[in-house]
């Protein structure tokens, strides 16, 4: 008599597989302690240094710069030696950013430390975790991945919330020193239970030339891997105006600053409910249709902005707006994961999420830049429009390429 063998909990979509990306998700939300504290502690570092708010701006555009960087090296880095290395990297340089930062003398230091350390930090909890999360489901691939980029949009609930506690009782400097200490002891014991390495299955070779992943199309990897780029750079400019400007817009209104901060808020809570719901959908129908439909989805949203601008309906077109563009950032995973060979996940990933990130500074630039020259934010909502359809045709292009494929395949 046969006796029956337990089925492997390490193969993809497993129990593993599944308590490995509530651990991804911890580890991206304790990492994404990098993103939000120097947005709250922005106005006290301001006072201390003796500067002007835009020189008080400079460490976020410096954190964005490593941020964006990091994704894409360390990316690459994943792809050889696996996630574990990177993120106890990124533990000791977050750790050592916000203590470097706490001891600065002047804004220039602090710029220092928060693009190098604390950018670059931030960066190994983002990207290189999605892609190394993705290796580890193939049914509900699609729902991981947008699980795992929830670990952002939770670090901007968790770590305001604790920042704003522990400056009403101590300075900056010392929350930044808390913040090192919090990063060092809980992410380096979380990384160590990712050593186990994905199944060989998973990260195995792409087939032929034209044939990628799980989809096909008549695609170079290069020309589809640029194209990703141009559509993420794209979506995210359209992206930037409402969640950089929408406090200054308030204020132009007369809504003053607090609806916009919690205008911010609902946008980032509608945001994790439309990750989630586009893991699903991706799951079904696949990343780029996915994609397509978010960004549809964005670009209705952008409209809807220029005509209403009563507080009411300005908390709803927010509401609708983070549903709207949540998953989009996700889906590009999941694209490069159907299309692109499995062993450089990472590094593929890594540099979408790069323009993604590049997006959202040339978005927030211009947008300010167009309020300036016009004295109106009704131009800049156009100019958002106009970069959403470019994101737009580019996933038309994708889609229409693979019909154009499998087409020549079945007349053949």
């Amino acid at each position: 008599m046969s006796v029956a063998t337990a089925p492997d909990p390490y193969v993809q979509d497993g129990p593993y597989a599944w308590f490995r990306l509530a651990i991804s998700i911890l580890l991206s939300t304790l990492g994404g302690a990098g993103m939000w504290a120097v947005v709250v502690v922005l106005p006290a570092v301001q006072t201390d240094f003796g500067i002007d708010r835009a020189g008080a701006s400079l460490p976020y555009t410096a954190t964005m710069l490593g941020f964006a960087a990091g994704n894409y090296l360390l990316g690459r880095f994943v792809d050889r030696f696996g996630i574990v290395p990177p993120v106890i990297g990124s533990a000791v340089a977050l750790s050592a950013g916000f203590a470097l930062a706490a001891l600065s003398t002047d804004v220039w230091m602090f710029s220092l430390a928060q693009g190098v350390l604390v950018g670059l930090g931030t960066a190994a909890t983002f990207g290189p975790l999605i892609a190394d999360v993705s290796h580890w489901f193939l049914k509900r691939r699609g729902l991981a991945v947008a699980c795992a980029a929830c670990g952002n949009y939770l670090a901007g609930v968790l770590w305001p919330t604790f920042i704003q506690w522990s400056l009403a009782t101590t300075d900056w400097r010392e929350t930044y020193l808390m913040i090192a200490a919090i990063c060092i002891v809980t992410m380096v014991p979380l990384a160590l239970i990712l050593r186990r390495r994905p199944p060989e299955s998973a990260l195995s070779a792409a087939p032929s030339a034209r044939a990628f992943g799980d989809q096909t199309t008549g695609l170079s990897p290069a020309a589809l891997q640029w194209l990703l780029v141009l559509a993420g750079l794209a979506c995210c400019v359209a992206m930037s105006m409402p969640q950089v400007h929408i406090v200054a817009y308030c204020v132009d209104l007369g809504f003053g600053v607090a609806p916009g901060a919690d205008m911010i808020a609902l946008m980032t809570g509608a945001g994790v409910i439309s990750r989630l719901a586009s893991g699903f959908v991706a799951d079904k129908i696949g990343g780029v249709k996915t994609l397509l439909i978010g960004s549809v989805l964005q670009c209705a949203a952008l409209f809807l902005y220029i005509p209403f601008d009563g507080l009411a309906s300005l908390y709803l077109v927010s509401l609708i707006f983070g549903l709207a563009q949540g998953g989009i950032v996700p889906s590009y995973a999941v694209i490069v994961r159907e299309y692109l060979p499995a062993r450089e996940a990472g590094q593929r990933v890594g540099l979408v999420i790069m323009s993604t990130i590049l997006g959202m500074a040339l978005g927030g630039w211009l947008s300010g830049l167009i309020y300036d020259l016009t004295g109106s934010y009704d131009a800049a909502f156009l100019n958002g429009i106009a970069w959403n359809f470019l994101n737009m045709a580019v996933m038309i292009f994708i889609l229409f390429s693979g019909r154009r494929r499998r087409t020549s395949i079945a007349a053949g």
